[in-house]
């Protein structure tokens, strides 16, 4: 298959799984144009804070489209492109979609509130603790993944087999363009916030600051270490996890939204014009080297199919922002079909080199690979190859750096509400309550936690980070059928999504415990090895016992039925 012909799949699947089963499902669901979303009821000036639908929609799909669509189809083409393709299509539109556009849903019907209230409101408060607790390790492996992600991309040096270290321009460039887009974001946050223009003018202003950026990134690229990398972007997280949304959050997201876009209309145009041949084969085997293609398939592209994290961004952030109830289905079921295409155009790249051509190029890591397709795709049509390679390293960097913004401060908000019920007075808290509430105190704890984890490197942690983000998405899922059976509204689209990821992540979280445990009776465990497995022990319980709770509430008969049969 030709690289068009996944391309014209992919358009046609996605475009009219949006316009048929996206509309089915708001008109099953329902919403109210009129009605007054928690981003005006709740306003605040930090969390809550109303946006324009493109406002939101850049944050959505910029926090949502981390490194994920890109690793994962990527690695996961050990199987061959044919299982890659269904998977992407079957669970972006059946899984993925359904699941963000839920959580947002059931979200902003409940004042904005995250999927933790919402198993709190509609399972109970056992529920609500044990899974705010699953969510805050689960943002701690996110960022220590994601963090070590950006810092190889920021890496100004590399060390040849010969022990000689040299520059890399590329990574000099991309690092420069970064810093500078968090100042401009600070810059267009104040702008946006103060200024009356229309949408367009301030579409313009972006777009203006964007090449900016790009243009003094390439003529002043910056030379910084791994490690000093790692300590800056977590210094940064920390900013960024306790800012004002307005401030830092919305603006960055917004800016990075028309980079990655550009970078897919590109990647399109670059498809087309080239049409890369398929060197993959259809189907390689069910066992790969010993990794079996279920559950490492669907553990393996969680973003591009269905990501648990979503769910956390879609109920955390985005559904505080949202002005009108109309916009949820462009926000969160756009934004996913959006990133399943990103995922589609990963796979053809991948599928465009020859076995052992990428790494002969010097294309060793996932983004690498994906840039240098990229790059050889737009050389047809004459772009330059080094600078097309550039600014895709540069948006996949974007696309890690805005998940680490949104997930930090999903974390520190999940470790507060951890220790918070839905009735307590917040004026009249014990001193213990006072301290762990704290944003400073919160976000503090889950950084170091994570920079710890983030020394045993991305390509170790991405296995567990696999397996726990898509066992998030069984309880989002479970959190939000329950919340539409309560509220009598179907919930059936759900039910199969929900328990096909229930056999997957228990079965993957059981192997990656098995092989810890292995690895520890034999050569022990270093620190973060150590880490990892406890991190995998908890969440399996942890995720066991909410998936069981609200299966519970599931199944429980209606209360008019139970009333029948006692009378």
């Amino acid at each position: 298959m030709s690289g068009i012909m996944m391309m014209v799949i992919a358009i046609v699947v996605l475009g009219g799984a949006y316009l048929l089963y996206g509309r089915y499902l708001q008109n099953k669901w329902g919403i109210d144009p009129k009605a007054k979303t928690p981003a005006y009821e709740m306003e605040d000036g930090v969390d809550y804070v109303p946006a324009d639908t493109n406002v939101v929609f850049g944050h959505q799909f910029a926090s949502i489209a981390g490194a994920g669509p890109i690793n994962g189809p990527i690695q996961a083409a050990i199987f061959g492109w044919l299982p890659v393709l269904l998977w992407i299509l079957i669970g972006g539109v059946f899984f993925g979609a359904v699941q963000d556009f839920a959580s947002m849903y059931a979200s902003v019907k409940n004042k904005g509130r995250t999927i933790g209230y919402i198993i709190e409101a509609y399972i109970g408060k056992l529920g609500k603790k044990l899974f705010l607790l699953f969510c805050w390790l689960f943002c701690i492996l996110v960022v220590a993944a994601f963090a070590d992600v950006v810092a190889g991309t920021f890496n100004g040096f590399a060390t040849n087999d010969a022990g000689e270290v040299t520059k890399v321009v590329a990574n000099g460039a991309v690092a420069t363009t970064s810093m500078l887009f968090i100042f401009e974001a600070v810059g267009l946050g104040f702008f946006l916030k103060y200024t009356k223009f229309n949408k367009w003018v301030n579409t313009a202003f972006a777009i203006v600051l964007l090449v900016a950026a790009i243009v003094l990134g390439l003529q002043f690229p910056m030379y910084v270490s791994l490690g000093t990398w790692h300590i800056i972007i977590f210094v940064y997280i920390l900013i960024a996890s306790v800012a004002p949304v307005w401030a830092l959050l919305q603006p960055r997201d917004y800016l990075n939204s028309y980079l990655l876009i550009f970078m897919i209309v590109g990647a399109v145009i670059g498809v087309f014009a080239a049409n890369p041949a398929c060197n993959l084969q259809a189907f390689t085997s069910f066992n790969v080297d010993g990794q079996y293609m279920f559950p490492i398939l669907f553990v393996t592209i969680a973003c591009g199919a269905v990501s648990g994290f979503h769910s956390l961004v879609s109920s955390g952030t985005a559904s505080k922002q949202i002005k009108n109830e109309k916009n949820m289905l462009p926000v969160s079921f756009g934004a996913m079909l959006m990133e399943s295409m990103l995922a589609i155009i990963a796979l053809i790249a991948v599928a465009s080199f020859g076995q052992g051509e990428a790494a002969a190029q010097g294309l060793t890591t996932q983004p690498q690979i994906f840039a240098g397709a990229i790059a050889n795709f737009l050389s047809v049509i004459g772009l330059p190859h080094s600078l097309v390679f550039t600014l895709i390293n540069l948006a996949v960097s974007a696309f890690a750096l805005t998940s680490l913004d949104s997930v930090a401060r999903v974390g520190r908000l999940s470790f507060q509400e951890f220790f918070l019920d839905s009735d307590t007075d917040e004026k009249n808290m014990s001193s213990f309550q006072k301290v762990v509430t704290n944003k400073y105190f919160a976000t503090i704890i889950t950084l170091v936690l994570a920079y710890l984890l983030t020394k045993v490197g991305y390509a170790e942690i991405w296995p567990l980070f696999g397996s726990a983000n898509q066992l998030l998405s069984v309880l989002a899922l479970v959190a939000c059928a329950v919340f539409l059976k309560k509220t009598k509204r179907q919930g059936w689209m759900l039910w199969v999504p929900m328990v096909f990821m229930m056999a997957v992540t228990f079965t993957a979280l059981g192997m990656t415990i098995v092989k810890l445990s292995k690895a520890f009776a034999t050569t022990g465990l270093d620190l973060g090895n150590s880490l990892q497995l406890i991190f995998a022990v908890l969440l399996l319980i942890l995720g066991v016992l909410v998936a069981i709770q609200g299966i519970k509430k599931l199944l429980e008969k209606p209360e008019a039925e139970k009333a029948a049969k006692r009378a």
